[in-house]
């Protein structure tokens, strides 16, 4: 169970030696906003300013997903890169019978196409998920922090230009059904570091036929860290 954050835990020369924090994101809040509060509560706490100690975080979440988001402070800073690549474990809601630009609810008022879903079953999509296990190619949503011509694509996607990303090699080591109500599905995923949970919404719909958005995800592992391991966030 997610748990309050206990400054008192750590001293000033602790924190500047580096601890790492798992938090648990809540919807609608940006990674960037957990980092500047986090560093603000540390350093206020113990009479500082923000700028005196390094806080940063090892993966970003979308703000319209929840779970782990793991931080960083002081010389621990220096793990991000290594704690980026860690296994993580996502829980996914999809609905099937329509796409949106996106591939999630954040363009759910610019639906691509609608389409029929009474051919779908649980048999059916369970024939299917092999195919997006292992090593596989996968083409990043455009509306994501992937560059493209020193821009961000989400900057160019939301200024209604044309954006081309190339696929990248991402490895998927599990992908299972946790809840199947048709057109409305949940999926367990564990992947490894660069994987988009909503480019694996598109390309499912796109095999099943049917189109595909997510409605819902929650990282629920990061490494070793669990959801129920770490710390609620609070403004």
């Amino acid at each position: 169970m997610a748990k309050e954050l206990d400054i008192e835990r750590w001293s000033w020369e602790a924190l500047k030696e580096g601890v790492v924090l798992g938090f648990d994101k809540p919807v609608g809040v940006t990674s960037f906003k957990v980092v500047g509060s986090t560093r603000y509560k540390l350093t206020h706490h113990f009479g500082h300013v923000s700028k005196e100690l390094k806080v940063g975080h090892a993966g970003t979440l979308d703000p319209m997903a929840s779970g782990v988001l793991v931080i960083c402070t002081g010389r621990k800073t220096k793990l991000i890169e290594s704690l980026q690549a860690h296994t993580k474990e996502y829980v996914a809601g999809i609905r099937l019978g329509a796409s949106t630009p996106s591939h999630d609810r954040e363009t759910i008022d610019s639906i691509n196409t609608e389409y029929e879903t009474a051919h779908l079953s649980r048999e059916l999509i369970e024939g299917v998920l092999p195919r997006f296990e292992g090593d596989i190619e996968q083409v990043p949503p455009i509306f994501s922090a992937v560059k493209v011509n020193g821009k961000r694509a989400y900057e160019l996607a939301r200024k209604g230009k044309e954006v081309a990303i190339e696929a990248k090699r991402v490895h998927v080591e599990k992908i299972e059904i946790v809840d199947c109500a048709l057109p409305d599905l949940t999926l367990r995923v564990v992947c490894g570091k660069g994987t988009y949970i909503r480019s694996l919404a598109r390309d499912l719909g796109e095999a099943l036929g049917t189109g595909a958005y997510l409605t819902s995800l929650r990282r629920t592992r990061v490494g070793e860290v669990r959801v129920e391991d770490c710390f609620t966030f609070s403004v």
